[in-house]
């Protein structure tokens, strides 16, 4: 028996979601699932479908906007041998695949209005023709549409089909994005850094420093759990040991001093862009200077420290560009940031 896909979320607004899932699923109807990019629309989706009757019949996905219009058509509806221009076979369409299951149209938005109509009809008489063919065939699928956009203003803006929307907005799913359930993020973080703890064959994670939970905690995440994944991932797989805590969270991995511009290329916007003026390597001037006599030691060792933590700062914590700046060996500066406690 297939079991539906495990979802992590313990924030309250998450719950609701899993809960308006959970009626939902056992009732045969038409849905929406919308929410932002990354926020997990697929999986829902799926959860929402092995947990219906048709739990046992085909769950079928396609993305409407990865095909152009004619290639959309024969892929939803099939076509028959010698419908067009290198049509040799019979092509049997994700329609008639998911016949006794479900279909999600995901990013069903950019289907056009002449596929949105055949759509509609699948949807209110249960039949279609291939294109190409003359021969009504009956179908029994449930659609789940999925959009990261605002349909009903696309329907007022004549861009989406509204009956069609008034089909599928039987039920409508609204995943709430990642910023909007912060207790999430770090059980989140802690899966996937388990998960890719396994990855790299290493038995232990030793879980994020308080430095790295704030960066974590700090974000907005646009990219929402998809993005999550990518930068907890990236600072596991780049952390020096696996022994202690993740510290460096590299938020934008893009983030260079050496990051090209956004001119064209061969222009001179398209040069990698001069590094900015660094004056890690210039103390800051003391506003007193210290009287003597010193502890010369301490003094050096305030000073060396502070100038670690200023790197890090302008890097956004990130340990190869702080070496950069202070023109260090990175294994220098891990040595140096051990000794002042800093990971």
């Amino acid at each position: 028996m297939a079991t539906p896909p495990h979802i992590l979320g313990e924030d309250p607004s998450f719950l609701e979601v899993e809960e308006q899932i959970s009626r939902l699923a056992a009732i045969d109807r038409p849905c929406l699932v919308i929410g932002e990019r990354g926020t997990g629309k697929e999986l829902l989706a799926t959860r929402l479908h092995y947990l219906s009757p048709r739990w046992d019949g085909p769950f079928v996905k396609i993305n409407c906007a990865a095909l152009a219009e004619s290639l959309l058509d024969t892929e939803l509806f099939g076509h028959e041998a010698g419908a067009f221009t290198g049509a040799q076979r019979q092509h049997i369409g994700h329609f008639e695949r998911a016949d006794g299951g479900t279909l999600l149209l995901d990013e069903i938005s950019n289907a056009s209005t002449a596929v949105q109509e055949k759509i509609l009809r699948v949807i209110e008489y249960g039949e279609m023709e291939r294109v190409g063919g003359r021969r009504t065939i009956q179908l029994d699928v449930r659609v789940i549409g999925a959009a990261n956009v605002d349909l009903p203003s696309l329907a007022r803006d004549g861009r989406f089909r509204a009956d069609l929307l008034d089909r599928l907005a039987f039920e409508v799913v609204t995943i709430p994005p990642l910023r909007a359930r912060p207790a999430d993020i770090m059980t989140l973080a802690n899966a996937f850094a388990l998960e890719i703890t396994g990855a790299l064959g290493q038995d232990v994670f030793p879980g994020f420093s308080p430095r790295a939970e704030e960066s974590l905690l700090g974000h907005s995440w646009p990219g929402n759990v998809r993005e999550l994944k990518n930068v907890v991932e990236r600072a596991v797989y780049r952390s020096a040991s696996s022994d202690t805590p993740v510290d460096t969270v590299v938020i934008d991995p893009f983030e260079n001093r050496w990051r090209p511009s956004r001119g064209p290329i061969g222009t001179d916007h398209g040069r990698p862009s001069p590094a900015p003026p660094s004056h890690a390597h210039e103390p800051a001037p003391p506003s007193v200077s210290p009287e003597l006599p010193v502890d010369f030691q301490a003094e050096v060792e305030q000073f060396e420290r502070g100038l670690l933590e200023r790197a890090l700062e302008a890097s956004r914590h990130s340990q190869v560009g702080a070496a950069s700046a202070l023109g260090l060996g990175y294994h220098r500066l891990r040595r140096l940031l051990k000794k002042h406690a800093l990971i």
